[in-house]
């Protein structure tokens, strides 16, 4: 199968989406994760509408929508999804929470997980998925704490991300704790003060990670977040290493 690869508009926030675009195209990749920050806003339908249309034009998938929406805040999910469904994005990123989950009280979670499945529900009747951003300061800071919000609401997915602050035993234990509600990778090279490196300097660890999440059931996009310095030169660098590694997986798998 396949592997696809991307980039999510955050990591050139300050581009337009129409440079965005052209630098995904320039790079060969096969779409972008549109954020829901910068690029299109939730609740924008225009800028949705225009965004597929250009990437229509351009031959650039849109992979997902990247959204800053938080499960058990007070915030409304229908813009949310009302904008996915008019850029044409099947899997919608949300966010659990805003506390790890050795920080959270039962009863946070508890509904955080009953909003969730009202997300989940309403997105399904649009042919659309949901999938949590595995990230530290929420509930999928660790693998128990993902695990624990993914039993509580069934259709839910999550996206995986190496988190600096462990090990990569640690990291590729997580990949398998969740392994069957698996959804898109965010790649990228941090050390553990959180700067960004090459993407080639990981290549071993990346390589290891790919073949575990090969072997997880479904698809799996690969999108690049986050590049040395933010620069247009690394990011084609790693553009390129990317591509290579998605082949690579994808025979694997």
């Amino acid at each position: 199968m396949k592997i696809k690869t991307g980039m999510t508009s955050v990591t050139f926030r300050k581009k337009s989406a129409e440079d965005v675009i052209a630098i995904v195209k320039e790079a060969g990749l096969d779409g972008i994760e549109w954020g829901g920050d910068i690029h299109v806003p939730a609740g924008d339908l225009g800028t949705a509408e225009r965004v597929r249309e250009s990437c229509r034009q351009n031959g650039i998938e849109i992979l997902s929508y990247g959204s800053y929406y938080r499960a058990g805040e007070q915030e409304r999910f229908r813009p949310v999804l009302e904008t996915a469904i008019m850029l044409g994005a099947q899997t919608i990123r949300v966010w659990a929470g805003t506390l790890s989950f050795g920080k959270m009280p039962r009863e946070e979670l508890l509904r955080v997980a009953a909003r969730l499945r009202e997300d989940v529900s309403a997105a399904r009747t649009a042919g659309i998925t949901v999938a949590l951003e595995y990230h530290r300061g929420t509930l999928t800071e660790t693998k128990e704490g993902a695990a624990a919000l993914l039993d509580q609401v069934p259709g839910l997915f999550s996206y995986w991300q190496p988190n600096p602050d462990i090990s990569h035993a640690e990291q590729l234990a997580e990949i398998g704790a969740i392994a069957s509600r698996l959804s898109n990778i965010h790649v990228f090279q941090w050390d553990s003060e959180n700067r960004a490196h090459l993407l080639l300097e990981g290549e071993p660890e990346w390589k290891e990670r790919l073949r575990c999440i090969a072997a997880c059931p479904g698809r799996h996009d690969l999108i690049l977040e986050f590049v040395k310095d933010g620069s247009e030169e690394n990011f084609l660098r790693d553009a390129a290493v990317l591509r290579s590694w998605a082949a690579d997986a994808g025979r694997i798998s």
